[in-house]
């Protein structure tokens, strides 16, 4: 675990020049006037503990470099404040930027103003979640169904009969949530023996996702695996069923510091990682391609693979666990 934790270090410390040079480039928190060659690039969150959004900037900076071209960068602080990104959403469509990032939080309720934006000529490029009946210009994503597949997969191999299973999603009405939960859900169809509990929201707070782990740990005896189904609802999780000394089996979502140390400590066995930095890079790509009139892929599937502590140490592997994060 020391060995792995030095080595993204070093990974940091190798990209920290071109990172302050990155930096220099772009403008944060505050939209400024749009200029010809602008875009903005809205995540679910601004928080920079959670390190899946810090990544996916990364890989829209890399890709704004190479097309020249600038970058706002906007966002709620917390996934959960929908209210607060339906806002931030209008005013940005005032602004009138040539393209948009946009990962919604919710499927429904961010529907209506993002088809103001697609009707105003803005090119709208989706990417983790997209949004309901509204015709983006592409929409960049991970399979999310299939990965909540991998990850039912990956839980269920670890379960007997008259075991149960706890799902702690994230925010509730979030595509994303909805997508991976079926796919876990239709990952138990032929496994009557192991019952799947009702679904948890933890706002994507991983204190929360702690809270309401040790509640279930303690209230619920036949829990013998859990699923956390984003970065902080697993790592929140993890660190209640370590704390309590459980015995529990536990899968989760993305490749945080924390994640990768809590794997390699054996108290997650699995985690789905998705990759970030390519559905940032290619957000901006396909945005380029749509301002030069040129056919984008309406839907990009950036895929993801199932990470143990079996595999983790492979080359291939290691390059999806230490992407380069800017703090």
């Amino acid at each position: 675990m020391r060995g792995i934790r030095r080595h993204m270090l070093v990974l940091a410390g190798v990209f920290l020049l071109a990172a302050g040079y990155l930096a220099s480039r772009f403008v944060f928190g505050e939209l400024a006037s749009a200029q010809p060659k602008t875009m903005v690039f809205i995540p679910k969150t601004i928080d920079q503990r959670i390190e899946f959004w810090q990544v996916m900037k990364q890989g829209v900076f890399a890709a704004a470099k190479e097309y020249n071209v600038d970058v706002q960068v906007l966002g709620t602080e917390t996934e959960s404040d929908v209210d607060g990104q339906i806002r931030l959403l209008e005013t940005t469509i005032k602004a009138k930027p040539k393209a948009i990032i946009f990962a919604a939080n919710d499927y429904q309720r961010l529907a209506p103003v993002a088809q103001k934006a697609v009707q105003t000529g803005i090119k709208l490029i989706t990417v983790d979640s997209g949004v309901k009946d509204v015709a983006s210009t592409s929409f960049i994503a991970t399979d999310n169904y299939a990965a909540g597949l991998k990850a039912g997969k990956a839980i269920g191999g670890r379960m007997e009969n008259g075991d149960a299973v706890a799902i702690i999603s994230f925010v509730k009405g979030s595509a994303t949530a909805m997508e991976r939960e079926q796919g876990v859900r239709d990952s138990f169809k032929d496994r009557s023996g192991v019952q799947l509990l009702d679904t948890y929201y933890c706002d994507a707070s991983e204190e929360k996702a702690y809270e309401i782990t040790k509640r279930l740990l303690q209230s619920e005896p036949r829990i013998r695996g859990i699923i956390g189904l984003n970065e902080p609802s697993a790592v929140g999780a993890a660190k209640a069923v370590r704390d309590l000394s459980s015995r529990v089996k536990l899968v989760g979502f993305d490749s945080s510091m924390d994640e990768i140390a809590l794997i390699e400590d054996g108290v997650i066995q699995a985690t789905i990682v998705q990759k970030p930095f390519n559905m940032g890079y290619l957000a901006v790509e396909t945005a380029m391609k749509a301002w030069r009139g040129e056919t984008a892929s309406p839907t990009i599937d950036t895929g993801s693979e199932v990470i143990t502590v079996d595999n983790m140490y492979e080359k291939e592997n290691q390059k999806l666990l230490f992407p380069f994060v800017e703090k």
